[in-house]
């Protein structure tokens, strides 16, 4: 999926915690919860192509002919309402997106077949995993809809962000401010490290960089 604003380019050169306080300054709810990396290693940037799941109907749905109409660089994201009875994501989905060269996957619902994306280096973001397949149990409802992942609003072409800490959406009407506010916030925490390595008390250093609000809203100062 193409850049051409460079604001996935900015995204991936941030942490998730350094975006989440660039999230509560303004008051945004981007923080995807429970959705934690299939290896602790993961990470990914990129813009949501997103889906939303449900029970399977008579004759039964499918769960992954999308595949190949996702583009090169997109985030796979879907909206299977949090369920881990069964999977929505398997070993043959990860070497398609792997292939087509997909930023990844985040699910809130589980994956299986965890061994391929950790050998490829494909990055799969979930609830959990668990080996019971979801077919004929859950199929695709819709795609390119507005989505819930962890209790966080993900709305088509919306930058996901997943690293160790978890996974984050910056919603594409704030793209702007939250990165400005995460680079923002970022900077005044490379000068607090670096102060305090020169000699500086960590408590004068957090003064001087004004480290206590941070991520106070802005409406609050």
């Amino acid at each position: 999926m193409a850049d051409p604003d460079g604001n996935v380019a900015r995204a991936v050169k941030l942490e998730t915690a350094t975006i989440s306080d660039a999230l509560d300054r303004l008051g945004i709810v981007g923080q995807c919860y429970g959705i934690k990396g299939r290896d602790p290693d993961f990470r990914m940037a990129g813009r949501a192509f997103t889906m939303r799941c449900g029970p399977n109907s008579t004759p039964p749905g499918t769960v992954g002919d999308y595949i190949d109409d996702v583009p090169e660089g997109a985030v796979v994201v879907i909206d299977n309402h949090g369920r881990t009875d069964a999977t929505i994501w398997g070993d043959i989905l990860t070497e398609i997106a792997h292939r087509r060269r997909l930023a990844g996957t985040v699910i809130d619902g589980v994956s299986r077949d965890v061994h391929l994306c950790r050998t490829l280096g494909y990055p799969i973001f979930s609830l959990d995993h668990w080996m019971r397949t979801g077919k004929d149990r859950v199929q695709v409802e819709e795609m390119n809809c507005v989505v819930a992942i962890g209790g966080a609003r993900v709305g088509p072409g919306d930058i996901l962000v997943g690293d160790p800490d978890g996974v984050i959406v910056i919603p594409h009407e704030h793209e702007e401010a939250v990165l400005a506010a995460a680079e923002e916030i970022e900077a005044a925490e490379d000068s607090i490290r670096a102060a305090v390595r020169g000699g500086m008390r960590l408590d004068e250093a957090r003064r001087q960089f004004k480290y206590h609000s941070l991520q106070t809203r802005k409406d609050a100062e």
